[in-house]
């Protein structure tokens, strides 16, 4: 069961599915996030200087250079996942990839964001072409992977650029594929290292047949 009750709520939604899974994050693994959002701190009037991996602390106004402050970086983040469909792409190759997959294995995304941004990246989704199943959670992943895997040992992979996340499903879900995949392999320097039980992959052209393999199908 997921810790959070809302991300429960959307699973129980879903239709039954028995074929091999995949559940896929969605920011920089397939919605470019760290490109664009840049390009939208500076249509606010804001540098964004990666110095550690994270967004608190690395946001500075241009105008006086000083740090912005963390309750003022939490409302430019939350600006701009409303408006995310004016800055948002589809990450190189993961459109097709996820084409190819689904015709073999049900594919899910879970993006970790408030549940309110939920409906704006449906219809962004929607208007991408990309119709999977989309759950939002508030909390730690790995619950929610577990439920989603259901009662039957059927095949499971998940992909994810953040290492806390996929430690969270190998927590709950040990037998799971983990893939960590991000869109800008530049920020390997500034994460803490993925898991030693996760298959690194650099793109979707590389991951592909990973998945694929990992998968059965």
């Amino acid at each position: 069961m997921s810790d959070d009750p809302e991300t429960l709520r959307q699973i129980e939604e879903l239709a039954a599915d028995d074929r091999p899974l995949l559940i896929l994050d969605v920011d920089d693994v397939i919605l470019d996030f760290i490109k664009p959002f840049p390009r939208y701190l500076q249509s606010r009037g804001f540098d964004l200087r990666l110095d550690s991996f994270h967004l608190h602390g690395n946001i500075f106004h241009v105008e006086n250079g000083e740090v912005a402050a963390t309750g003022h970086v939490t409302e430019l983040i939350d600006e701009f996942f409303h408006g995310q469909a004016e800055w948002q792409t589809i990450t190189e190759g993961a459109a097709d990839a996820m084409a190819q997959i689904a015709k073999s294995a049900e594919i899910v995304l879970l993006t970790a964001m408030p549940h309110r941004f939920r409906e704006a990246r449906r219809n962004h989704l929607d208007a991408l072409g990309l119709p999977y199943p989309l759950l939002t959670t508030e909390m730690a992943k790995g619950p929610a992977v577990a439920r989603l895997r259901g009662p039957t040992p059927r095949p499971i992979a998940f992909v994810d650029d953040q290492p806390r996340n996929l430690v969270s499903a190998h927590e709950h879900v040990p037998d799971a594929t983990l893939f960590h995949l991000t869109a800008d392999n530049s920020l390997r320097e500034l994460m803490p290292p993925p898991p030693d039980f996760a298959v690194i992959v650099e793109d979707w052209k590389s991951a592909l047949p990973k998945i694929e393999q990992a998968l059965g199908i």
